[in-house]
């Protein structure tokens, strides 16, 4: 398939035709000129170096480069194949778990190197499969929609970390629920949920969702990574591990009772994956008892840049038209470059240097391509092209910023964040380095993260001080940073008047024991309270009374926020 990417510029080939027509009105008036000199013949004898045919060849050549110029500014285009394929498979997803306790090291190389391994293997064993990745922690996001490209499933696996999601835990019940509605609306196809976990802070709801999958008409299959005895989890880039909120080790185990339940209740199998190769055996067993279903699959190749063929023709015919003088030269005059066979070889020499040339993938094509899915709202596969131009070219900063846009649409933002840092690292131009850090404060500010939000925008500042709208996001993330500081120093303060008033409740009780005591001894009357003092006592209580409302006012109006008791 052959393509123009900017087919606007075609209309300058229009020039083409005017120019041969002013040359042809041209032509005929010089002949006119001539005839009033003599007879042509006579003439052509006294002008013997006078050449016919070189001062046309040369025109014409110009015009060819003229057009090959033209056409070189439309961005030719040729390689790409859209063909709809009939393929027998079944529909794949993998819910992937990427909490922090997948990077213990009982399973070699850890937990998520493994599990990394054993859906690169199998992806390789698809042919006519469709599969989609989902990541999951304490939340879950999609982190590739069901395709049949395996090459972009490969991509995606290399960059997932535990980073990516910053709600640590285990919700599995999450991604099953997530994975139910991520397949197509195909009848009739096997489906198959893959479930890869260590059990590790099961939060409920998993068995539920696995029912309700296999009700759906899906499998759900579980693979145990880990071992029961229980590993330290390491943090990234220390020697140390991960402790509880006592300061002790955290040793995670595998929650296999759990894993079971799940597998069974979504009418699927545990595997638990080892040093070794046979849980990778028996998931392929397993699959390849699933229903196949012939499907439709759509497959793109990939647009190849041809401008760079048409621009080398172009300067060849310049270099050419130099070369080719007006007159003739006497010591070149028995040679004849113009013959009607010397011209049909010359123009087959033209025509293979123009097949032979062949241009390589630009990073750019990437970007552009990516642009226009980005701007009819397909964030996931402008995220692919994004990543395949970083693929290209790790150091192209527009594709780590482009990137970092597509992740914030899907709202991927820990992964935008990390994007729009490595695009501040890389710019050279302040404008746009500015807006990265303007666009890490803005998801900073959208998870109240002020203290983080108040920096980027400083720095973005730094670069573009003419930013209004980075001005007022500044100046309103350091009110609500106040505000969320008083609303916290409110509590304490309400927490620390809490433990004084029981503190006193504690030194009452013996007095008050002791009064007890003395008006039993005593047997005497209580003296009646006075008018104004039960007026003190009700004015105090209704005081109270609107500072408790006050307090609990406060506390409602405070953002509510998961309360993680493991990020593990």
């Amino acid at each position: 398939m052959f393509r123009f990417e900017d087919p606007i510029y075609l209309w300058l080939l229009v020039l083409i035709p005017i120019l041969a027509l002013i040359r042809f009105i041209s032509y005929r008036n010089q002949k006119k000129r001539l005839r009033k000199f003599g007879e042509p013949a006579l003439l052509k004898e006294l002008m013997p170096d006078v050449s016919r045919f070189r001062p046309s060849v040369k025109f014409w050549i110009l015009q060819g480069a003229l057009a090959l110029l033209v056409l070189m500014l439309a961005r030719p285009q040729m390689g790409t194949k859209i063909s709809q394929e009939k393929r027998v498979g079944i529909e794949t997803i993998i819910c992937m778990d990427i909490s922090n306790s997948m990077l213990a090291e009982d399973i070699v190389p850890s937990r998520l190197d493994r599990s990394k391994m054993m859906i690169e293997n199998l992806v390789d064993h698809f042919t006519n499969d469709k599969i989609g990745l989902i990541v999951f922690a304490g939340d879950a996001f999609v982190q590739l929609p069901i395709t049949s490209d395996y090459v972009s499933a490969k991509m995606f696996l290399s960059s997932i970390d535990p980073s990516m999601i910053a709600t640590q835990g285990t919700d599995i019940g999450r991604a099953i629920n997530m994975a139910t509605h991520s397949f197509t609306p195909e009848e009739g196809i096997g489906r198959a949920i893959i479930v890869i976990t260590d059990g590790e802070n099961h939060e409920g709801g998993a068995v539920e969702a696995a029912s309700a999958a296999k009700d759906a008409g899906m499998r759900v299959y579980v693979l145990g990574v880990g071992s029961s005895k229980g590993s330290p989890i390491p943090i990234p880039g220390t020697d140390d591990y991960m402790k509880d909120n006592t300061g002790n080790t955290v040793m995670s185990a595998l929650n296999e009772q759990m894993c079971k339940e799940l597998a069974q209740a979504g009418g699927g199998a545990y595997i638990h994956v080892e040093n070794n190769s046979a849980a990778q055996d028996q998931l392929d067993n397993e699959l390849d008892k699933l229903s196949k279903k012939e499907t439709t699959a759509t497959l793109y190749s990939e647009f190849d840049e041809q401008f760079q063929a048409f621009g080398l023709l172009a300067l060849l015919l310049l270099v050419l038209e130099i070369c080719v003088l007006d007159r003739r030269n006497p010591l070149l005059k028995n040679i004849s470059l113009f013959g009607k066979k010397k011209r049909a070889a010359a123009m087959l020499c033209l025509l293979l240097v123009a097949a032979s040339a062949n241009a390589q993938m630009t990073d750019r094509q990437y970007i552009r391509q990516g642009n226009k899915q980005f701007r009819s709202g397909d964030y996931a596969n402008a995220e692919v092209s994004y990543r395949k131009a970083i693929e290209k070219n790790a150091k192209n900063a527009q594709a780590a910023f482009n990137l970092g846009n597509a992740l914030m649409a899907q709202k991927k933002d820990s992964a935008a964040v990390e994007q729009f840092q490595g695009a501040a690292r890389l710019e050279t131009n302040p404008l746009r380095k500015a807006q990265a850090y303007h666009n890490m404060g803005v998801i900073c500010q959208t998870h109240k993260m002020y203290g983080e939000a108040i920096e980027a925008y400083k720095n973005a500042l730094r670069l573009n001080p003419k930013d209004d709208e980075t001005r007022y996001n500044l100046v309103l993330c350091k009110h609500q940073k106040q505000k969320q500081d008083q609303q916290q120093q409110n509590q304490q303060g309400g927490d620390n008047d809490k433990k004084q008033d029981d503190k006193q409740k504690d030194q009452q009780q013996p007095d008050q024991q002791k009064d007890k005591q003395d008006d039993k001894q005593q047997e005497q009357p209580k003296p009646q309270m006075s008018k104004d003092n039960a007026e003190q006592l009700l004015n105090a209580a209704i005081q109270n009374e609107k500072q408790t409302q006050e307090k609990m006012k406060q506390q409602q109006q405070q953002p509510q926020r998961r309360n993680v008791q493991k990020n593990w």
